[in-house]
């Protein structure tokens, strides 16, 4: 086989299924953009309370928690491609319930926190259902690239053509970019209604199993898995320092850094180059060191990149340094969803998925508060030092995974045994 034809046995194709997922995801996450750049900016001019302000962030986070396991032991059984319409439908009712709202002088942070909240219940079953609906669409040598392709495209959206469009919108009124968003998820509904997948195929359930004995399953079969358990530790310990940062950060740049909303916006435009960068070479870096050392480098320069928006006063190092956030969060997001995807057994990466996002987003709300709390007692750019600290020990967790490729281990207490890698 040429290398043309290697090259092209490992990229997704464009016509059918995967072209539409891609252009559903795209298009929802321009919309989620100038929602999540929007709520921060609009929490602001609420209150002026460091807590406060991050506990809209930590509201988004929580229903992972409570809600994780659940949306994936669901989205096992179900028809993923018709969950993932249903939720986009509902979404865009509720955010242009609250474009009105807003729009009518409504707005205050107990709705912000309710609106965070509910979506992100919402979001537990769709995106185990997206995650789960992926290998149907594409081989599982494509994963890799399709999943880059995918993440690429949602930070293009998101990063490079939302967020900056936000202070615009709300220029024109602070409920436009929800009702903005509201449109994108139907739009996006449409979308993945028209995808023509054949149902999953699925082996029947034993007599008597429940949604509990299910989420077990899910939740034994990850764990017996030594590769995806440190990567979901790394993972879980990362997003205390993520949320930390995220919750805080409109705080740093308008407050610590004094650079208003067009350095928040800046800063994200540099977020998203970097995100961009990290998709088109990350193939090359895993193909040097593997995925697991690919992940592994991805923590530590992530972390000097934190101590750098925590430690220098100026908007141009704090640019610098979310480019290269950006760049190595999105080798990192790549990597752990593929390799989450290749080794979960069949009929059981909703369940997986939703063992490994609730456990790994679980730190997220946890930073969220810590972070406010810090930036009240000890300054606004404390928070992404703490996020430094948390990056550390997420390194740490995965230096004994540090082998270019880990061999799949098989789950154990009657759990399928797992794909190999490959």
């Amino acid at each position: 086989m040429t290398t043309v034809e290697q090259a092209e046995m490992r990229a997704p194709a464009w016509r059918g299924g995967f072209g539409r997922l891609w252009s559903a995801a795209v298009l929802s996450s321009f919309g989620d953009a100038l929602r999540t750049a929007a709520l921060p900016l609009l929490a602001v001019s609420l209150t002026g309370e460091p807590l406060l302000v991050a506990s809209v962030t930590a509201c988004g986070y929580l229903p992972w928690i409570v809600f994780g396991l659940l949306g994936g032991a669901v989205a096992d059984r179900v028809d993923q491609r018709r969950a993932m319409w249903t939720v986009d439908a509902a979404r865009g009712l509720l955010v242009a319930g609250f474009a009105v709202a807003v729009a009518l002088g409504h707005a205050s942070i107990a709705l912000l926190i309710a609106l965070a909240f509910t979506l992100t219940t919402l979001q537990t079953l769709f995106d185990n259902a997206s995650t789960a609906l992926l290998p149907a669409l594409v081989r599982s040598e494509a994963l890799g690239s399709a999943n880059a392709r995918l993440m690429t495209g949602q930070r293009i959206a998101g990063g490079l053509l939302g967020a900056p469009a936000v202070p615009l919108l709300m220029a024109a009124g602070t409920g436009v970019p929800f009702a903005a968003d509201a449109a994108t998820f139907l739009l996006a509904a449409a979308l993945v209604a028209s995808l023509r997948t054949a149902a999953p195929e699925r082996a029947p359930r034993p007599a008597g199993s429940t949604l509990r004995h299910e989420i077990a399953d899910g939740l034994r079969t990850l764990w017996h898995d030594r590769a995806l358990r440190r990567l979901c530790a790394a993972t879980a310990l990362g997003n205390i320092g993520v949320g930390a940062l995220i919750a805080t950060l409109v705080l740093l740049v308008t407050g610590w850094l004094h650079a208003g909303t067009t350095g928040y916006a800046a800063s994200a435009i540099a977020y998203t180059l970097g995100n961009l960068a990290g998709g088109a070479a990350g193939g090359r870096l895993v193909a040097r060191v593997g995925r697991i050392r690919a992940v592994l480098l991805a923590g530590t320069v992530q972390t000097g990149a934190l101590v750098v928006m925590g430690s220098v006063r100026s908007l141009a190092a704090l640019v610098a340094a979310m480019a290269v956030f950006g760049f190595m969060g999105m080798v990192w997001n790549v990597n752990t969803t593929t390799l989450m995807q290749q080794r979960s057994p069949t009929g059981m990466l909703g369940r997986v998925s939703a063992a490994f996002r609730t456990l790994g987003v679980a730190g997220a709300p946890l930073g969220a508060l810590l972070g406010g709390a810090v930036a009240d007692a000890w300054g606004l750019n404390t928070p992404a030092l703490l996020a430094a600290a948390f990056f550390v020990l997420s390194v740490t967790a995965l230096i004994p995974e540090r082998k270019p490729d880990v061999p799949v281990v098989a789950p154990q207490d009657g759990a399928t045994t797992a794909h190999p890698t490959r």
